[in-house]
């Protein structure tokens, strides 16, 4: 019997180092799940900054992107603006250059001629040339007698006691103004009622 105990108190021993070698394993695993926890956890942690300063980049970005867009459109709308003001201005400066020519036409069709065909010649050309600035945007400025002197249209160059005509309307225009679109280019020369 003797050999039986020093067998059992070995499979005592060798259930006990079981035991303990089970109990040690459940520990290592433990430690184990929660060493791998812990890495999760700041992998996790790293991870959630990392996402936090990507969105933050992110809506830097976008936020940079948009005010880029928005100068862009802002560039493109006042460069369309100075295109179209530099074309007008261009159309009226041209225009202002030939408005002699014109003067000259209407002075020599005022004058006295045998030759009509020299007369007809000059009407037709100052009818073209009448069409052409029409066509660039051009319009004479109403100042015939009988009309309302206006300041910002009319430059008033004699004042006259007439009791035919009211007082500020024009009784005769010396030359003619020109408008293209809303804007005068020449004002109208005037004599006007007092």
């Amino acid at each position: 019997m003797g050999i039986k105990k020093t067998s059992d108190s070995k499979e005592e021993k060798d259930g006990t180092t079981a035991e303990k070698a089970f109990e040690t394993s459940e520990i290592n695993e433990k430690t184990e799940e929660t060493k791998s926890d812990k890495k999760t956890d700041k992998i996790k942690d790293r991870m959630s900054e990392e996402l936090k300063k990507a969105q933050e980049e992110l809506s830097s970005e976008k936020e940079k992107y948009l005010r880029m867009l928005a100068e862009y459109d802002n560039f493109r709308k006042r460069s369309q603006k100075e295109r179209e003001s530099t074309y007008s201005d261009v159309r009226a400066d041209t225009v202002t250059r030939f408005l002699p020519v014109y003067d000259n036409l209407e002075r020599a069709l005022k004058t006295e001629t045998a030759d009509e065909a020299y007369r007809r010649g000059v009407e037709m050309t100052l009818t073209q040339f009448k069409e052409t600035i029409e066509k660039l945007g051009v319009s004479e400025i109403e100042a015939g007698s009988g009309t309302k002197f206006d300041p910002e249209i009319h430059n008033a160059v004699m004042h006259v006691e007439d009791e035919n005509f009211g007082e500020g309307i024009i009784t005769e225009e010396f030359q003619k103004g020109f408008k293209l679109g809303d804007k005068v280019i020449r004002c109208s020369i005037v004599k006007v009622a007092n």
